[in-house]
């Protein structure tokens, strides 16, 4: 079952890495089609270093930095928004370990 769950992750994780390449060169082809270096089209996947040690990636053109995954964290947390399909989720999940835990109780008494 390990071997199982370990062929599909990395099954994952190479199809993961193909799409991203397969992003980038199309990414290329287009550049190279057009003729000319246009600033609109932008890297798949870009990491770039700045300052000491500051590291800024972009995916498909969008900046990600820590502060901007920080910034929305907060304000996720500010709203306080109620979600119907994590409270669904949290309330089966009691009801099927109540469950199981009263069979396990009468097949061990």
């Amino acid at each position: 079952m390990i071997r199982f769950y370990l062929k599909c992750f990395l099954l994952l994780g190479v199809l993961f890495f193909v799409v991203i390449f397969g992003m980038q060169h199309a990414n290329q082809g287009m550049k190279k089609m057009k003729g000319y270096d246009d600033p609109s089209l932008y890297g798949a996947f870009t990491v770039e270093e700045y300052g000491k040690g500051g590291v800024e990636a972009s995916i498909l053109g969008q900046k990600v930095t820590s502060h901007d995954i920080e910034e929305k964290k907060k304000t996720l947390e500010e709203m306080k928004a109620y979600n119907f399909l994590s409270h669904l989720g949290k309330k089966l999940s009691g009801t099927i370990s109540g469950g199981i835990k009263k069979m396990l109780d009468m097949i061990e008494a």
